[in-house]
């Protein structure tokens, strides 16, 4: 062996280190991928068991008597279409919504220059340490006042701006090469024309993403609905889940099947917007 030459194990021992690596990666993501998974498989089983099996062994994940009294409760005493109706406008609106409005502030952070722009993303990142439930009063009179309690445009308006939006586009948008908006400067067109007619349509894993993640967290808000309808007509499926939990006790097979229920829609958006939403992800400063 010449000097500074290493071993003749070294390779072979380093070859057997990589694979134990790999090993214990693919072991770790298994083991989050069963606890990620076991809530959901555990929810869909109370979902189809009878008191007396539930109350018998609470922690078994699937039933020995089967029953479908949960996904009846839901279909027959609540007005489900009503509420699945509701629930779709509220989400679909207020994101559709949202993406317009965060990404008009995003361009307008990211592209434009004017004074103060700074400090007014520094403002906007700053209301991200505030709860929502801080401002709950306010808007809530502001509602009142207005009249749009039990209203539709009670339940979007408020809900269309979100910080976290503005951040990720606005991230985004700094990533696009500028040589595009001064060729379309120099072509004539304005600053709506360079964000509706080229910076959108370069910008779909980012629009995406953020169309996916606010989807799916309006979709299982339960606050807000709750406390902007008082009317059952104008719930929304999760707020009006907690019909079935009283002080004469819960139905816990009628509120798992309600959430599994609503939890189907959120798995088929995902599904279909998940190549954006991961791209989306990579590319605006979250990963």
């Amino acid at each position: 062996m010449t000097r500074g030459a290493a071993p003749a194990w070294v390779p072979g021992a380093l070859r057997v280190l990589r694979r134990v690596v790999r090993y214990a990666s693919w072991g770790v993501l298994i083991l989050a991928a069963a606890a990620t998974i076991l809530p959901f498989v555990w929810m869909v089983g109370v979902s189809l068991r009878t008191p007396a099996d539930l109350y018998a062994d609470p922690a078994r994940l699937w039933p020995t008597e089967w029953s479908l009294s949960g996904f009846h409760a839901v279909l027959t005493q609540l007005p489900f279409a009503r509420l699945a109706f509701n629930t779709f406008v509220f989400a679909a609106g207020t994101t559709v919504l949202l993406v317009l409005c965060d990404s008009l502030a995003g361009y307008a952070l990211a592209r434009l220059r004017f004074r103060g722009r700074q400090a007014i993303f520094l403002v906007i990142l700053a209301t991200l340490m505030v709860p929502f439930q801080i401002t709950i009063i306010p808007v809530f009179l502001t509602l009142f006042d207005l009249g749009w309690l039990n209203t539709f445009q009670g339940l979007i308006i408020p809900r269309a701006t979100s910080a976290l939006g503005i951040f990720m586009l606005r991230q985004f948008f700094r990533t696009l090469p500028r040589e595009l908006e001064d060729a379309a400067h120099i072509d004539g067109a304005n600053s709506f024309q360079i964000y509706w007619r080229i910076i959108l349509p370069l910008s779909k894993p980012a629009l995406a993403s953020l169309f996916v993640i606010q989807f799916m967290a309006l979709w299982n808000d339960f606050l807000w609905p709750l406390v902007v309808s008082t009317s059952l007509d104008m719930r929304t499926l999760p707020s009006a889940l907690t019909l079935f939990s009283s002080q004469s006790g819960v139905d816990h097979a009628a509120l798992m099947a309600g959430a599994a229920i609503s939890l189907a829609p959120l798995a088929v958006a995902f599904l279909l917007a998940q190549r954006f939403f991961v791209q989306g992800i990579a590319t605006t400063g979250l990963k």
